[in-house]
Order: structure tokens, then sequence, then C-alpha cells
């Protein structure tokens, strides 16, 4: 599944494409793809502009004039794709980026272009292999009121979000700190590689109880992970398998500045012992056990 940078990195391809478009039409292939079935989505979006593309968590959204807004998860196989003037795709790569569409992995198509034009100037297509991701027709004045967004924690970003975030996770003391942060209401984003990132950042064991950690710590944790987010957004995800750029290039972060993620049998960059590979939580872990010992505390 996506994280927030590689959802970011989609966010700001879309973001150069389609604002100002228009919705000309929409043709559903898979309408448990979408939570507004056949006409009603159509009644609801055709002729609308596109004012916005925006990002909560690892959820885009898409605002039209009209006071809607399509809310849209990718989840594990899904991709948007949009030829036009170009052609790019973002999410996960399979020949769709480069092939003739639509394709069997074809959900929903939009067609974009003017309102006063009879031919379509472009396309937008949502593919998912696996039918997992979605796209739901919400009024844009109640988008935070759905519940997947509702609930999720601060972005990792903002210095004044830290206190929010351990108010969040001193609610799960009892929990392993790893499981705590890819918990979406503590903190929004967050996925196995940016916590094991962000936990070697802080010299934190991911098998540390949230209530044996000082709130210094906790600190050191969110603005990490807020920090390698960032660094990863700049360079374009850490896409090197699954989820791509907007246009269709691979992202960088992995390759060129993770620490520990996938990194199991290299020596630490920070002190040079063997990083090793465990299982925290049922998720593949990857640590430093000289830099992230057990319950340690950073004064």
């Amino acid at each position: 599944m996506p994280e927030l940078p590689e959802v970011e990195t989609v966010r700001r391809g879309l973001e150069k494409l389609i604002v100002g478009q228009q919705i000309l039409s929409v043709k559903i292939l898979n309408e448990k793809s979408l939570s507004f079935a056949g006409s009603g989505l159509a009644k609801k979006v055709e002729g609308a502009k596109i004012i916005a593309v925006r990002r909560r968590g690892k959820v885009l959204i898409i605002d039209l004039d009209n006071d809607f807004s399509l809310v849209i998860h990718l989840k594990m196989t899904g991709q948007l794709v949009f030829q036009g003037s170009e052609r790019w795709g973002g999410g996960h790569p399979t020949d769709s980026f480069v092939g003739t569409l639509p394709d069997k992995s074809t959900r929903i198509i939009f067609e974009l272009g003017k309102k006063s034009s009879e031919k379509s100037f472009a396309r937008l297509f949502f593919n998912d292999q696996r039918k997992f991701g979605w796209i739901k027709l919400v009024l844009t004045a109640t988008v935070n009121e759905l519940p997947l967004i509702a609930k999720m924690g601060p972005e990792p970003w903002t210095e004044e979000a830290t206190e929010k975030f351990i108010k969040n996770i001193r609610h799960r003391a009892n929990s392993m700190i790893k499981p705590a942060i890819l918990d979406q209401s503590i903190i929004a984003g967050i996925g196995n590689i940016y916590a094991d990132e962000s936990l070697w950042s802080a010299k934190v064991h991911p098998e540390t109880r949230v209530k044996n950690l000082t709130d210094k710590q906790l600190a050191a944790i969110y603005r990490a992970a807020g920090e390698i987010m960032q660094k990863s957004i700049d360079f374009g995800g850490s896409t090197i398998q699954t989820y791509v750029k907007a246009d269709g290039t691979k992202g960088s972060y992995l390759e060129k500045f993770a620490k520990v993620f996938g990194k199991d049998g290299q020596p630490c960059p920070r002190c040079g012992t063997i990083i090793q590979k465990l299982r925290v939580a049922g998720r593949g872990t990857h640590i430093c056990p000289k830099c992230q010992k057990p319950s340690r505390i950073v004064e």
C-alpha cells in the first residue's frame, strides 16, 4: 500500500495536469470501485470543473466547483493514468502505464476537457487490478467527516502537531511503538518503510512499549518521520517495487537515502553494526541492534 510520500507525488502530478479541466463524462466499468452508482455520479459531476487536488494521509481528494469532491484511495494496486497533451501514470506500475487503455484493469474513465467543446482533450483512467481501491463522491464540506479521514492523526510535518501526536499515542501505552505509529489515528501516512526509518533515526527499538518512552523520544520519532518523508517526497518517494511518480518514473529515496529498510546484512551507517531484519507485530522490520536497544531511553 502506498505511504504518504508516494501519494503526495501522485497528487503533485495530478495537480499540474487536471486542475482547470472540466469533467465531460464518466464511464463506470466496475461500480464496486465507486460509492456513487451509474447515472447518479454522472448527474453530480458532469460539467463540473476541477479546482484543486489535495491529500490527507494516504487519501487523494479532487475538489470540484459544484461543492462535491472525489475522494480516492489507491490501496494496493490502484493507479491513475492521464492521457492528453502528455501521458503519465501514478500508482502500481504495470503495462497499463504504456499500453492501450481502457484495459482489463480499468474501472472508471473520466473524460476531461472544455464544456463547450465537442471533442474531449484528455482522459483520466482509474485502474485497479485487485479491485481494493475506491473512489467516493461526497460533498466537499463533508470530506473531513468521512470515517477514514475523521479519525486520522496529524500529518508528520508541523512542530505544533507534536503535542497532539504525543497525546494520541499515550492512549496506546501498552502497545509496541512500531504498530502504534502505523496506526493512522496516531499519525497520518506512515507505513512500514518510514516507521523503520523514523525509529532508527530516533534510536528507538520497534518493540519498546509506548509507556516506556519519554515525551522527548516520542517527539524525536515524530520529528524524524516528518523530515524523512519530506526528503522522500523531494526525491520522488520510496517506490522501487510498487509505486511510481506521476510521470511514470520510479522514486529514488530507498536507493539513495534509506538507512535501514531493506538493508539487512549491511553495516549501519551510524555505527557500523550489521543491520538485522526481524518481525514486529507481523511486519518485516529492520533495525540496528546497537543503536536501537530494547527500552533504550535517550536523554
